[in-house]
């Protein structure tokens, strides 16, 4: 399904734009011009969801809503929606190098409520048909923000003071609902708004031969749209809290796992539907994008399910998914759909059997491979072609930070001899070098081993909240078509352009 090729990850609010995060206008059509002067042919991304806790994409409010701080404002100028001075006089704190995302929450939302009072009769109409092309999860979305954060004041749903709301009683529905129209349409319309510069985005990415690669978290947040209108389909206590959640037994990232929160499924009761629900996020996804991540895709074979309240994941037990069955079910109802998954961590025979069943190709990360004193799997010379190989990763260290400052002087001598390089090129750029020169199909950077940045750089580290994570910012200067050439040339020595 995939041909040698090559690209870089690099997130949204990663880009320079102007207004404190990047966001789908001018300089993500800038980026996607750099992707394909630089002859790549994937742009990956992380989730475009609305981000809730810790602002991190993989706690979404929605499987399918987009996050309004996404949308660009100087094309809402353009509509009509906004004006230049309006732009101008709002105060983004607007750093070159971090999202500092409350401050740019709080410029933000009072521009797009201007940018909402402006809509007329023509824009209604197109955005009443938006709306009956999502029905199936756009309205309750729209209802379960305006109650979490004008009703309740920003409650978590098991926290909802009126129990038949959260229950979704169909009295109790219709009374808040007509309480809250005006908040109900103002949140439509921003998802309109997202969807129509992010279709926008992708066609222009494509007319350019550049492919975006989306991610799917397996977990959906347990404070979310999705947990409110399908109960029965997560194990839940009667106030929809989680009963049992998900994470990772202690592994590379961490020595008391990961502890992630998010409810687990009932599978059971997923089988009974017909996985009806993950078909429609699917379906969902691949509106969105080319090709799909399923993050966590172990999770399919076997989940690691800990008891609420547990401080660490470690006192956890691994539990059956639905295997094979749910691929089939996938594959009958929407055809071959182009999926990487991701298959790190502790991957048992049963998961090797269940990726090779379903032909997908997995994930190889180069920095995991600086082990002197043995072979393994993460090194460029045993990657398999159906694969999907990264320098690093948005959840690990930067190349340049692992070899520099975590590998011991054994450990960092073997990186240097292994990647040919010395002190004289960058270390990014001997990364690429090696893993573009791999048997896998798909060779991918992020964009901080592009630049070759250290720990300032970094994304994300799992099993933190807080802090510098996903607030990563690439400077505009940094894209520069020296940079776009270097990464051409190396992609058209080894084959992938």
């Amino acid at each position: 399904m995939f041909n040698r090729s090559s690209g870089v990850l690099a997130h949204v609010t990663s880009l320079p734009a102007p207004h404190g995060i990047g966001t789908m206008g001018q300089t993500a059509h800038d980026f996607v011009d750099f992707l394909a002067k630089a002859r790549q042919t994937y742009w990956q991304v992380l989730p475009l969801g609305h981000t809730g806790f810790g602002d991190s994409p993989y706690q979404c409010y929605s499987a399918a809503a987009g996050n309004p701080l996404l949308i660009d404002l100087d094309l809402l100028q353009k509509d009509g929606l906004l004006t230049e001075a309006e732009i101008r006089a709002a105060d983004f704190n607007a750093s070159p190098d971090v999202v500092e995302f409350e401050k740019v929450i709080e410029a933000r939302w009072p521009l797009y409520r201007k940018a909402y009072a402006r809509v007329d009769a023509a824009l209604q109409k197109k955005i009443d048909e938006f709306v009956s092309e999502n029905a199936e999860w756009l309205p309750d979305y729209a209802l379960f923000m305006s109650l979490r954060e004008e009703k309740y004041d920003n409650a978590a749903v098991w926290d909802w003071p009126e129990a038949d709301v959260r229950d979704r009683e169909p009295a109790a529905l219709a009374r808040v609902k007509a309480e809250l129209r005006g908040e109900i349409d103002f949140r439509i319309f921003l998802q309109y708004v997202f969807y129509e510069q992010w279709t926008a985005l992708r066609a222009y990415a494509n007319e350019k031969g550049i492919q975006i690669i989306g991610d799917i978290p397996i977990y959906v947040s347990p404070d979310s749209s999705d947990v409110w209108t399908h109960p029965k389909l997560f194990k839940l206590q009667k106030d929809l809290s989680p009963k049992l959640i998900a994470g990772v037994p202690p592994d590379y990232y961490s020595a008391t796992g990961q502890l992630w929160g998010n409810p687990v499924y009932d599978w059971t009761a997923h089988k009974k539907e017909g996985y009806a629900w993950w078909i429609w996020r699917m379906k969902t996804n691949m509106a969105l994008f080319d090709v799909v991540r399923i993050d966590h895709f172990r999770g399919f074979e076997s989940f690691w399910e800990v008891p609420t309240g547990e401080d660490t994941a470690v006192n956890g037990v691994w539990r059956k998914g639905p295997g094979m069955a749910f691929f089939r079910a996938m594959q009958k109802a929407l055809g071959e759909i182009p999926i990487i998954a991701e298959d790190l961590g502790i991957i048992t025979d049963d998961v090797r059997a269940l990726l090779r069943e379903t032909g997908f190709p997995g994930m190889r990360v180069l920095i995991f491979g600086m082990t002197p004193d043995e072979d393994n799997e993460h090194l460029p010379h045993n990657y398999l072609p159906n694969s999907i190989v990264y320098t690093s990763t948005h959840d690990s260290q930067t190349v340049c930070e692992q070899v520099m400052d975590i590998c011991n002087e054994r450990e960092k001598q073997f990186a240097y001899a292994y990647l040919r390089t010395s002190h004289s090129e960058a270390m990014g750029w001997s990364a690429i070098k090696s893993v573009w020169a791999s048997p896998a199909h798909i060779s991918m950077t992020t964009l901080q081993d592009l630049l070759s940045l250290g720990a300032d750089a970094r994304m994300n580290t799992p099993a933190t909240i807080g802090g510098k994570n996903w607030r990563w910012r690439v400077r505009r200067e940094a894209l520069n078509p020296e940079v776009a050439a270097l990464l051409g040339d190396i992609t058209r020595t080894y084959k992938r352009g």
